[in-house]
């Protein structure tokens, strides 16, 4: 009688286990693949440059949605690059995520680098079951050029932020 009651104990364990498992894998199986932005990125105004060594610098933040793993890639075209009647500034980017990949969703911060170069290898996004979004902010650094400082006026670039499925 007690080795059929340990039998029953442990189908019952096994049972449960197979459920949740079950459970989590149909979630991430069957269940709608989505990924998607909450919101855009709102407008990036940079503080004026005032000298030809300053540096100005300042951000935007946009939610992402997803239940798989992404990654973020970025144009790293002539229209990412700040320019104004011909004139250009030293123009950088960098990523921040309110997560890190491990117990949050979201992935490692990036450094700064120009825009021809920004997320040249994309920046991974690590979802963490239950946890859909991360607050990825998109953060600009502009600057003159050493040789040759740029003139006054309103400089613009767009910056175009891709996300690609990597897992599950």
């Amino acid at each position: 009688m007690h080795t059929d009651l340990n039998k029953m104990k442990f189908t019952l364990v096994y049972t449960l286990v197979v459920l949740i498992l079950t459970s989590v894998w149909t979630e991430l199986l069957v269940g709608e693949s989505f990924m998607y932005w909450d919101s855009g990125f709102g407008p990036i105004a940079l503080p004026d440059i005032a000298s030809k060594n300053q540096i100005s610098e300042s951000s935007s933040s946009a939610n992402l949605s997803i239940n798989g793993d992404v990654e973020i890639s970025a144009d790293n075209s002539t229209a990412a690059q700040l320019s104004s009647a011909g004139d250009t500034l030293v123009t950088e980017y960098k990523l921040t995520f309110d997560g890190n990949g491990s117990g949050t969703t979201g992935g490692t911060g990036t450094n700064y680098e120009t825009y021809d170069r920004f997320l040249t290898t994309a920046a991974p996004v690590t979802h963490v079951i239950g946890d859909d979004d991360v607050e990825v902010t998109l953060h600009v650094k502009a600057s003159n050029y050493v040789s040759d400082p740029a003139d006054a006026g309103t400089y613009t670039a767009a910056q175009t932020l891709t996300v690609h499925w990597v897992g599950p």
